[in-house]
């Protein structure tokens, strides 16, 4: 790794996406160390100052062992925590993170992928925030008892409904990466607060369902949300892919909507396939400064770099 790839930034950096723990989880690597994508010496030479943990449940199997292995991820992550405190710290309150950004640590923002974690009872979803999840990506690809997916279309059902509405009292985000376009726009319809696509492209620069349509970028910013940019290399190009193919779909956002509502969703460790330039965390510096020379200002590249995001989670976590 050369070493412009991991000097830090001078602004703070948010990765609204990653899938690190499972494999941290089931011994393949270790985060302490290294071994994936994304480890904890990378997030520290990086800068990285907010960092989602996707505690990823794969929608199929019973109800019962779904829930179990997302507790198991959510547990991981919390002793992962706990066991690196002067490296980790759980993002749980706006008013926390001030602090946080002050100590130089990072703070893991708990998400869960897929809503069947959930097992149809709302009271779940006041469980896990009690253990610290902060965000909810209500489907993974298919539908469940929320809603649909990308690959099997359909809306908000009135659970989902429920559970949009009460992730705004509670203070999580709503994530919508992995919706069907109907459900898309019911939860915008459903929720008032500003909402995220953690880890999603531009449907016009590559037409893949899991990418947002231009429609849905501009609908997002004007609730005020962030659409973090994919790396996965199917998402931004079908194909092969560099570092520039990410400033090409940062770059399309901010040519719909300006520079306020778009930041990075890595999917470290959750996908096949990542750009040349952008194999692991330790290349995020280098995304930022790819950013500066094509002309982006140091207060626009500071929003996409992490800011946009901290404004969000500022503005929808409960104090």
């Amino acid at each position: 790794m050369d070493e412009r790839k991991i000097r830090k930034t001078t602004f703070p950096l948010v990765d609204g996406h990653c899938d690190s723990i499972a494999g941290h989880v089931a011994g393949e690597w270790d985060l302490t160390v290294g071994g994936g994508r994304l480890s904890l010496p990378m997030l520290r030479q990086a800068g990285v100052a907010v960092q989602f943990f996707a505690c990823f449940v794969k929608e199929d199997g019973k109800p019962e062992s779904l829930i179990l292995r997302g507790l198991e991820l959510v547990e991981g992550c919390r002793r992962l925590i706990a066991e690196n405190p002067a490296d980790l710290c759980l993002l749980e309150t706006a008013a926390r993170l001030d602090e946080v950004l002050d100590t130089g640590k990072t703070a893991i923002l708990l998400s869960v992928e897929g809503g069947k974690i959930l097992g149809g009872k709302l009271f779940m979803l006041s469980l896990l925030y009690r253990l610290g999840v902060r965000s909810l990506i209500l489907t993974w690809n298919y539908a469940n008892d929320l809603a649909g997916g990308v690959r099997e279309p359909g809306g908000l059902t009135t659970f989902g409904r429920d559970v949009v509405r009460e992730m705004d009292r509670l203070g999580m985000l709503v994530d919508v990466s992995h919706l069907s376009d109907p459900a898309f726009w019911d939860v915008l319809d459903v929720s008032v607060r500003s909402v995220i696509a953690s880890h999603s492209c531009c449907r016009s620069l590559y037409d893949h369902p899991r990418n947002l349509t231009d429609g849905q970028i501009k609908a997002l910013a004007e609730q005020g949300g962030v659409i973090g940019i994919n790396f996965y290399t199917e998402f931004l190009t079908g194909g092969k892919a560099a570092l520039e193919d990410v400033v090409r779909h940062v770059d399309h956002v901010c040519s719909l909507v300006g520079p306020d509502f778009v930041g990075l969703g890595s999917d470290f460790d959750g996908c096949e396939s990542l750009p040349v330039g952008l194999e692991n965390a330790g290349c995020l510096p280098a995304l930022m400064q790819a950013l500066l020379d094509r002309g982006y200002s140091e207060e626009n590249t500071a929003k996409i770099a992490g800011g946009n995001f901290l404004r969000v989670i500022r503005q929808v976590l409960a104090d």
